[in-house]
């Protein structure tokens, strides 16, 4: 009895995760094979469409971007951050978890007051005379690219603040008494044993902004459609559900690859990280 006990326990939530998650996913996939014209017809379809091909590398240029620039960002300011003293280190958390008090649409909508052409950056421009008129920020990939940092930053800081506060600061007064310079103790103390950090917030970055709609919709609007914005079209505009289940399945599918690639990365670069 003993033996089972562990799954009795845990058979509620197993059960809630299948329902909840695996059944809905199973059914969005089965809902793309099996159709009047072949198997895998709705994915021929899909990668034909050149306009689509074209949003789903967009939608991988700003997931990839995104990434990218979290990284450097929330691990310069979380290595900051767990250098602080107590005090200081407390109103550092709180000030990168604050933005995630407010919703996501609010925190967008602050962006495109920030960005539109009678908004504040093209104001402030304007006044000290460095533009003579307002720029075009709006509705481009680098306002999506910046506004989808913004968002996903502090979970990239939380995320790494605790593994780099974990490393002994004895190590690193180790790596300089035997004479190793500043960027050979990083890049052969530190990084390596920040890798299981930055690997979940690289994940976590990567999966929100890949499948993010919102944000998307709002500062990139129609001219920088993403896979989340086309397949809420295909789903609420066209009702073309057998195109939308396509899209989704398409997002898992890649997700759970770059998830993969992610971890392999990890290994490689640290045995133990993962």
């Amino acid at each position: 009895m003993k033996r089972f006990a562990g799954w009795l326990l845990s058979a509620p939530a197993i059960l809630v995760v299948v329902l909840c998650l695996v059944v809905p996913v199973t059914l969005t996939i089965v809902a793309t094979l099996g159709g009047p014209t072949g198997v895998f017809a709705p994915y021929l379809s899909f990668f034909a469409s050149g306009f689509r091909r074209t949003v789903l590398w967009r939608t991988l240029q700003v997931s990839l971007l995104t990434t990218a620039i979290a990284l450097v960002i929330g691990f310069l300011t979380a290595y900051v951050i767990s250098r602080a003293p107590g005090w200081l280190k407390s109103i550092l958390i709180i000030a990168a978890v604050f933005p995630l008090l407010t919703g996501v649409v609010v925190r967008s909508f602050a962006w495109l007051i920030i960005l539109g052409k009678n908004g504040i950056l093209n104001s402030a421009l304007l006044s000290i005379g460095v533009i003579s008129q307002p720029l075009t920020m709006l509705y481009t990939q680098g306002a999506v690219i910046t506004a989808m940092v913004y968002l996903f930053v502090p979970l990239m800081i939380l995320t790494l603040s605790g593994v780099l506060e974990s490393i002994p600061d004895d190590l690193l007064q180790a790596s300089a008494s035997l004479g190793a310079k500043p960027s050979a103790t990083f890049l052969q103390v530190i990084l390596p044993l920040s890798v299981p950090g930055l690997i979940v917030g690289a994940v976590l970055v990567f999966t929100g902004s890949f499948t993010a709609y919102a944000t998307p919709q709002l500062i990139g609007g129609e001219s920088q459609m993403v896979m989340g914005t086309l397949m809420y079209q295909q789903a609420m505009v066209t009702f073309d559900w057998v195109s939308a289940s396509t899209i989704a399945t398409i997002m898992v599918v890649i997700t759970i690859t770059v998830v993969l690639l992610m971890t392999r990365v990890a290994r490689r670069l640290n045995p133990l990280a993962v």
